[in-house]
């Protein structure tokens, strides 16, 4: 099965690029943007000088609980910098949803709460929350990774929207906001 078509069965219709979208990265931004694909895994991510942004983690039902995520993950930290990446908030309809959570808080992960991120899909129209979750390895604040977000959002995502799909998204401002006293909950502390 080709890697698109990997990610687009697992990942919701509001969090998938286009397969154009993200083949134009890969050919016009190589030195950024990356693809690690494997018989049972694809890893999308996004490269700079000062943070790693995994866009799409998939691993195969029939490789889950045999460690490959967690040698995926390894790779990336041996990189030394914070590696960010968005997830779903919580939805008991979907159990797969706690089990990614779980994995992350294993994998050392913390809860950026002091970030609001809510992006209308430009797929469904819907606005649909996301939260973020980072491993700082030199302890990088919140407001670091709130930057390499908005970073991310305007290099990455929002890449020539227009051209792949004939709108844009919203500006970065009204996307992700930051609020050093928050009162959203860590997400990942109960689990």
């Amino acid at each position: 099965m080709h890697w698109y078509e990997k990610l687009n069965q697992y990942f919701p219709v509001e969090e998938m690029k286009s397969q154009e979208h993200m083949e134009t990265l890969l050919k016009e931004h190589p030195e950024i943007y990356h693809k690690d694909e494997g018989p049972h895994h694809v890893l999308m991510y996004v490269e700079l000088d000062h943070f790693v942004f995994i866009d799409y983690l998939f691993v195969s039902n029939k490789s889950r609980g045999q460690g490959l995520g967690h040698k995926l993950l390894e790779k990336m930290k041996q990189k030394e910098k914070p590696i960010i990446l968005e997830v779903e908030p919580i939805n008991y309809e979907d159990t797969d949803t706690e089990k990614r959570l779980r994995f992350y808080k294993r994998e050392g992960f913390g809860h950026a709460q002091s970030i609001g991120y809510r992006r209308r899909s430009l797929a469904t129209k819907e606005v649909t929350p996301m939260e973020i979750l980072f491993w700082a390895p030199h302890n990088e604040s919140e407001e670091m990774i709130f930057e390499a977000m908005k970073e991310t959002y305007e290099k990455i995502h929002t890449f020539k929207d227009e051209q792949f799909y004939g709108e844009s998204y919203q500006p970065v401002k009204e996307v992700l906001t930051f609020e050093e006293d928050h009162n959203n909950p860590d997400l990942l502390r109960d689990l």
